[in-house]
């Protein structure tokens, strides 16, 4: 039933209360998907001097090898008919889990491991994996997850009809509702030939809510047991999603929109809303 064809859901478990959370949620993710569940933990010296000695080291990677066990015991209480493999590695959290994504059909990790400050949105290692993943990351929030509808951001990219495509997945298996969002503020979100009524908001509106009909058109047919609202905002879409994600179960967006700059592996508006949605944020990207 997977839109994506990985083989696991991956969760990155390092005994924080965000990975606690995430592990939660990636148990789930793998029991509605029919997934085995991989828990990952990068084990690295976490001191900024060298040990003092093989002793000091491999006591550093038994206490590693406690957490990872300590997070596999977890899923399989919640589970136990579930298939959970553990996966021990060695090297920078980020770094392991990109290369464990490749794949995965989804990587789940909490806001901020040990050493993140909650409260200043995504930190590092969920960046990173965000921005050069395999498959589409979630990243989980600290607060408890809303009920709300999932929102996903449409502006006609690759990407953003990835991140539809994940929307409605995930919606059908949860038993959500869809809000597809268009923000018709920047010049790409309309046509070239169009350009010349960009004066004229009426005629940008119409323009705009023409094409998010037509994008979201194709998948209101594929999943009509979904509830579907759409939602045009004449904002610019950082804004226009943050607004949309105040009561929302989770943010679904591409890795890069139309109006991102070449060579980045995450735009703007998917960084800004990984530092500040209120809710989990889902990012994907295209499969290559």
């Amino acid at each position: 039933m997977a839109t994506f064809d990985g083989s696991y859901v991956l969760v990155g478990f390092d005994g924080s209360p965000g990975a606690e959370r995430a592990l939660r949620r990636a148990v789930e993710e793998a029991r509605v998907r029919r997934l085995p569940l991989t828990v990952c933990h990068a084990w690295h010296w976490p001191y900024p001097v060298p040990p003092s000695g093989p002793e000091a080291l491999e006591t550093a990677r038994r206490m590693g090898r406690h957490t990872l066990e300590h997070g596999v015991f977890v899923a399989r209480q919640l589970r136990p008919a579930l298939t959970v493999r553990p996966r021990f590695a060695t090297g920078p959290a980020s770094a392991v889990l990109i290369d464990e994504s490749e794949n995965a059909a989804l990587a789940v990790v909490g806001s901020h491991g040990r050493g993140g400050f909650a409260g200043l949105g995504a930190g590092s290692t969920a960046l990173h994996l965000a921005a050069y993943g395999h498959c589409p990351v979630l990243v989980m929030r600290d607060d408890p997850e809303p009920g709300g509808p999932i929102v996903v951001g449409v502006d006609g990219s690759p990407a953003a009809e990835a991140a539809l495509a994940f929307a409605y997945e995930e919606a059908a298996l949860r038993g959500r509702s869809v809000r597809a969002v268009f923000a018709c503020w920047e010049a790409e979100a309309i046509a070239s030939a169009e350009m010349g009524m960009l004066r004229d908001p009426e005629q940008l509106r119409m323009l705009g809510a023409a094409r998010l009909e037509r994008t979201v058109c194709p998948w209101r047919e594929k999943y009509p047991y979904v509830e579907t609202e759409t939602s045009l905002v004449m904002r610019t879409p950082r804004h226009a999603l943050l607004e949309a994600a105040a009561d929302a179960g989770l943010l679904v967006v591409g890795d890069r929109g139309l109006g991102g700059v070449p060579g980045l592996r995450l735009g703007s508006v998917s960084h800004a809303v990984l530092v500040h949605a209120p809710c989990s944020v889902a990012v994907v990207r295209p499969r290559r």
